[in-house]
């Protein structure tokens, strides 16, 4: 990729404050997008946000939490009286939650994990579907995860909310494949980040590749000569 094919663009990327969201983030406003950065940890934000800036890039910072849905619905009418458009969607945002068995894990937990990974996801759907389908290469991208497509022990809402966000975007696409809207899924493997770091402590995170990696994979499943839809890409 070079020059700046998303120049104009408006993104949304949730979950921006770090890791893969913020990689992510950085990557789109230097291909040209204009990325609305949100998330909980503000001062998250404003690190991508200076790095967004250090390259010339721009960036709108909205915090704000994903288990409030009333403000992710006023979310499309506040791009639109703002922008008047929004071309991209991200839905990076994710919480593990408790890794313990299903009989152990706490109802508290097991609703915030699928507030966050799995309903807030539909939410933004349901807010940004109209501005997406009016923009001329509407682009909407999903992170999902390897724990989506097995069983494994001890993973409980975080595989159950991947999982249903797999089977929610591949719906999206298939009532959008007459539109100029594309609808995909990126499982990046694995990542030195904060949530992994959670699930293996023991782990040496120099071992593992970066989010940047993947952040050019979402980047490239953004352009509007994209033409894959309804797949699930592995980076």
């Amino acid at each position: 990729m070079s020059g700046t094919p998303l120049q104009g663009r408006i993104a949304v990327i949730t979950g921006a404050s770090r890791g893969l969201g913020s990689a992510t983030a950085i990557k789109l406003a230097q291909a040209g997008a204009h990325c609305v950065l949100i998330g909980r940890d503000v001062d998250g934000l404003e690190r991508t946000d200076d790095a967004i800036q250090t390259i010339g890039g721009k960036a709108t910072l909205l915090p704000m939490n994903l288990r409030d849905m009333d403000s992710i619905d006023k979310l499309g009418p506040t791009l639109y009286e703002r922008f008047g458009r929004c071309d991209i969607l991200i839905g990076n945002a994710a919480i593990l939650g408790d890794m313990t068995p299903l009989g152990h894990m706490t109802p508290k937990i097991w609703d915030e994990v699928l507030q966050v990974n799995l309903t807030a996801n539909w939410r933004l759907i349901r807010t940004l579907d109209p501005l997406l389908r009016q923009s001329d290469a509407g682009r909407a991208v999903f992170v999902t995860s390897g724990v989506a497509q097995r069983a494994p022990a001890y993973w409980g809402p975080y595989a159950v909310s991947k999982a249903g966000l797999e089977m929610l975007a591949n719906l999206y696409a298939a009532e959008t494949v007459n539109s100029n809207l594309r609808v995909n899924l990126l499982d990046p493997g694995v990542m030195r980040t904060h949530m992994r770091a959670a699930a293996f402590p023991g782990e040496n995170p120099e071992t593992l590749e970066s989010p940047e990696h993947s952040a050019e994979a979402i980047v490239g499943l953004c352009l509007p000569n994209l033409s894959e839809h309804g797949a699930r890409i592995r980076s």
